[in-house]
């Protein structure tokens, strides 16, 4: 039994399709001085072949002209669309051909030469990541991490009429969620907030979630340094005041299940603050058994090992399977 063949022809245009086993790989041209574009035209079909190959089966092709590969594509899509009762949408995006099907993109065709990077995405290239925190050596580190992975990083000072999340949680993932949840409802932006402590083996995790107030509620980074020394003034031996600096992140968007993840970062506390970097405990936290306090590690040094650095670490690596998840 053959195969029906379809057919489309215009003053310009006169191609023939046949699904199946039909014409293979062919392309004539009765125009030579198209010859340049004709090739054109037949090696981007071939690429839209293999590209959708896995997603729906495209019919082979007998072109006698062509003057648009826009043309082209909408003929065979209606064909698709037709025989296999599909609603694969083509868009034309500043030049850019899209094809769409029920909000999913299947496929991009760029002109040659490319297309404006601010007419095909409307505005901002970059996504913007809004991290929940005032705090300026905070949003530094995330800054230093994410803008690597194309993001413009914000934080809570360029939202100055935003509340206070209140931190009633008990766990370091209950406080964080509290913020990224809350605070993208309210911005409709894609949130990261972290809860992050320190926690010592002797104090039974202490300060853990209250880290940031260990020494009250305004507490300054001194205040809060002198609390942790006087806690541990009668444990004289080093292998006795290990600790570990916690983080736990939660990414929030509207409408979607939030992502977390968490990392740990082993250590001690020293006698006595060292180094001028960093912040919060960082000037007593000594690195694993390096004799390094956080505070002497340069910025760059804390980023490759750091508890944030491990949990963004783990991030980057769930980030693309829970963007592509349905909301």
């Amino acid at each position: 039994m053959t195969n029906k063949i379809y057919e489309y022809k215009a003053d310009k245009d006169w191609y023939l399709a046949q699904f199946g086993d039909g014409f293979g790989p062919m392309f004539q041209r009765f125009e030579p001085k198209d010859e340049d574009r004709g090739d054109s035209f037949w090696n981007d079909y071939i690429s839209l072949r293999e590209a959708l190959r896995n997603q729906m089966l495209l019919p082979d092709l007998f072109v006698a002209r062509i003057s648009s590969f826009a043309k082209l594509v909408s003929f065979v899509i209606g064909l698709v669309n037709e025989r296999e009762n599909r609603e694969v949408q083509l868009l034309n995006r500043s030049g850019a051909l899209l094809l769409v099907e029920k909000d999913q993109l299947l496929f991009v065709h760029l002109p040659e030469g490319g297309v404006l990077t601010n007419s095909f995405f409307g505005g901002e290239l970059k996504e913007t990541l809004l991290i929940a925190t005032r705090n300026e050596g905070k949003t530094r580190e995330f800054r230093a991490i994410f803008e690597k992975l194309g993001y413009k990083v914000e934080n809570l000072n360029d939202y100055p009429d935003l509340p206070e999340v209140a931190e009633t949680g008990t766990t370091f993932e209950e406080n964080a969620r509290l913020k990224a949840e809350t605070i993208s409802q309210l911005t409709g932006k894609m949130v990261l907030a972290d809860d992050s402590g320190l926690q010592v083996d002797i104090l039974g995790g202490l300060p853990g979630v209250w880290s940031a107030r260990f020494a009250g509620t305004d507490a300054t980074d001194d205040e809060n340094n002198a609390k942790l020394l006087h806690e541990l003034a009668m444990v004289f031996e080093q292998k006795d005041r290990a600790a570990h600096f916690h983080t736990t992140l939660v990414v929030a968007s509207p409408d979607r299940e939030s992502l977390v993840v968490e990392a740990d970062w082993p250590g001690y506390i020293a006698f006595q603050p060292k180094g001028d970097n960093g912040f919060g405990y960082d000037p007593l936290f000594l690195v694993g058994e390096t004799g390094h306090t956080s505070a002497e590690l340069s910025l760059e040094e804390k980023n490759k090992q750091s508890h944030r650095a491990l949990a963004v670490a783990k991030l980057v690596e769930e980030f693309p399977r829970w963007q592509s998840k349905q909301s």
